[in-house]
Parts: structure tokens; sequence; C-alpha cells
């Protein structure tokens, strides 16, 4: 079993020049496209906040653009 949901990233940040760490900020998404109309149906209010150490990994990840967040059982 698993679950979708479709979030924006709305804010990214790292501590400094230096440190590896970024902070992400993602909620879900509400307008923008009939597909964005279902998943706020479904998931209206929420909030996803990431520390990556990561920086490639970070990298992927841009403020204003919409991720989908899959999530399933560890098993």
């Amino acid at each position: 079993m698993s679950v979708r949901a479709k979030f924006v990233c709305i804010a990214k940040s790292g501590q400094s020049p230096n440190d590896n760490e970024f902070y992400l900020k993602l909620i879900p998404v509400t307008t923008g496209s009939e597909e964005n109309k279902k998943f706020f149906s479904a998931t209206p209010a929420g909030e996803l906040e990431l520390q990556i150490v990561n920086e490639e990994a970070a990298k992927q990840i841009e403020c204003g653009k919409e991720y989908y967040i899959d999530i399933s059982p560890a098993e």
C-alpha cells in the first residue's frame, strides 16, 4: 500500500556557504491545475520540513517547483 501526495517547495536555505546542510520546506499544492485541485481535496493542509546534507540531492529541489511525495511502509 502507498499514498501519493503533491507538494510545492516554498523555502530552501543553507546555514552558511561552508556548511552543506540545506533546509527545505514543502506544503501541499492548492491550485494551478486540475490535478492539483484533486490533490488539494485529499490533502488540504500540511507541512514537510527536511534537512539534507547531500548537496547533489539538495540541488535537485527548487523553490516554486512541485514534487510528488510517495509514502509506503518500510518493510
